[in-house]
Order: C-alpha cells, then sequence, then structure tokens
C-alpha cells in the first residue's frame, strides 16, 4: 500500500514562513512527478507547485516568487512557503505519480492534507 503524509501545517502570523513535507511510503518502485496542491473553503483545489519527472518547476500564479518546491530525496517533497498571506489559508494536498512496481503503471496518489492558517 502507498501512502503519502504531510507535516508542518499550522497558523501563522501574515508575513510569516511555514515549511511543508511530505513523504511517500510503502510498495513504490518509481516517483516520477510531485507536487502540492491546496484547497480553501468554498474553492477547487488549485495547484501551487509541482516538480515534474523531467526537473521543470511549476507554480501558481498566486505563490510565484513566495513559495519553493524542492524534492529532497526519491521519496519526499518540501514546499518552503514565505511571505504568507491570509489568502493562502487552506488545506494543502501533496501528491505524486507513483508506479508500485515494473508491472504496474503509474498512478496518482493524494495525502490526507495539512491545514495552513494566516492570521491578518
Amino acid at each position: 500500500q502507498v501512502r503519502l503524509v504531510e507535516s508542518g501545517g499550522g497558523s501563522v502570523q501574515a508575513g510569516g514562513s511555514l515549511r511543508l513535507s511530505c513523504a511517500a511510503s510503502g510498495s513504490i518502485f518509481r516517483i516520477a512527478g510531485m507536487g502540492w496542491y491546496r484547497q480553501a473553503p468554498g474553492k477547487q483545489r488549485e495547484l501551487v507547485a509541482e516538480l515534474t519527472s523531467d526537473g521543470r518547476t511549476n507554480y501558481g500564479d498566486s505563490v510565484k516568487g513566495r513559495f519553493t518546491i524542492s524534492r529532497d530525496n526519491a521519496k519526499n517533497t518540501s514546499l518552503q512557503m514565505n511571505s504568507l498571506k491570509p489568502e493562502d489559508t487552506a488545506v494543502y494536498y501533496c501528491n505524486a505519480d507513483i508506479t508500485r512496481s515494473a508491472y504496474h503503471i503509474p498512478a496518482t496518489y493524494w495525502g490526507q492534507g495539512t491545514q495552513v492558517t494566516v492570521s491578518s
């Protein structure tokens, strides 16, 4: 079974920083891209940042220049969030494109999410 577990969420004042981490575990043959999405109450889930399998990074327009995604190792990714704003308040989800074995096709897995709250 494959799991993605996020950590590092919490509450912070506007202008502050948080670092989110995501760890993949279980039966994993290969992880291609990894990324972060967020969902605020009443809104659709949106891309925050992603690292593609060919090493490119993509960021949502609202976080460019403030957030940085990194691949810590083959199974972990982090999201450094600086200059946080109240509108960054959301549940943040990690996702990854994972192949479980040489006989499986890649599938997208999601973590359960971690709450980030930014107060003004």
